[in-house]
C-alpha cells in the first residue's frame, strides 16, 4: 500500500486541469479549506478554486518543499509560480494538512503572504503597500 500523503503531494505537484477529474481521491467529501482568500467546505467547493485558478493565471504548477509530519498531520512548504498579465510571479507558502482515517485530506489549509504575494503586485496598491512596508522597517 503507498502512502497516501506522498500520493496526494504528488498531486498537487502535477496539478492540472484534468486532475481536478481525480480530486475524490485526495481530498473527503466533507474537507475544509482555507487560505487568505477562501473558507471552503467541501470537495466541489475546493475543486471550483482549483478551476479557477486554471482559468485566470498562465502556467500556475506548485513546488514541494519540505514536509514535516506528525501522524495524521503534516507541514508542507511549497512554492507556487504561475504567470499573470505576462509576468512571471512566485509566492512562497506553507500547507497544514490533516488526514482522515481513509487518507484523504480533510482539512487544507494555506499560509502565506497575501500582501507580498498579491497585493504588492498591483500598481497603486504596490506602491502604498511596499512604502509602509519599507517605512515600518
Amino acid at each position: 500500500m503507498s502512502d497516501p500523503l506522498a500520493c496526494h503531494l504528488d498531486w498537487f505537484a502535477s496539478l492540472s486541469p484534468q486532475a481536478l477529474t481525480r480530486i475524490d481521491r485526495v481530498y473527503a467529501a466533507g474537507a475544509r479549506f482555507q487560505d487568505p482568500f477562501h473558507e471552503l467546505h467541501g470537495r466541489e467547493a475546493i475543486r471550483q478554486v482549483y478551476a479557477r485558478m486554471f482559468r485566470h493565471l498562465a502556467r500556475p504548477r506548485f513546488v514541494i518543499g519540505a514536509v514535516l509530519r506528525q501522524g495524521d498531520a503534516a507541514f508542507v512548504s511549497w512554492d507556487f509560480h504561475f504567470a499573470w498579465h505576462g509576468r512571471q510571479q512566485q509566492i512562497h507558502g506553507g500547507t497544514l494538512l490533516r488526514l482522515d482515517s481513509a487518507g484523504l485530506i480533510c482539512e487544507h489549509r494555506d499560509y502565506w503572504d497575501a500582501a507580498a504575494g498579491v497585493y504588492e503586485q498591483l500598481p497603486v496598491l504596490g506602491w502604498l503597500l511596499r512604502r509602509l512596508k519599507r517605512h515600518m522597517a
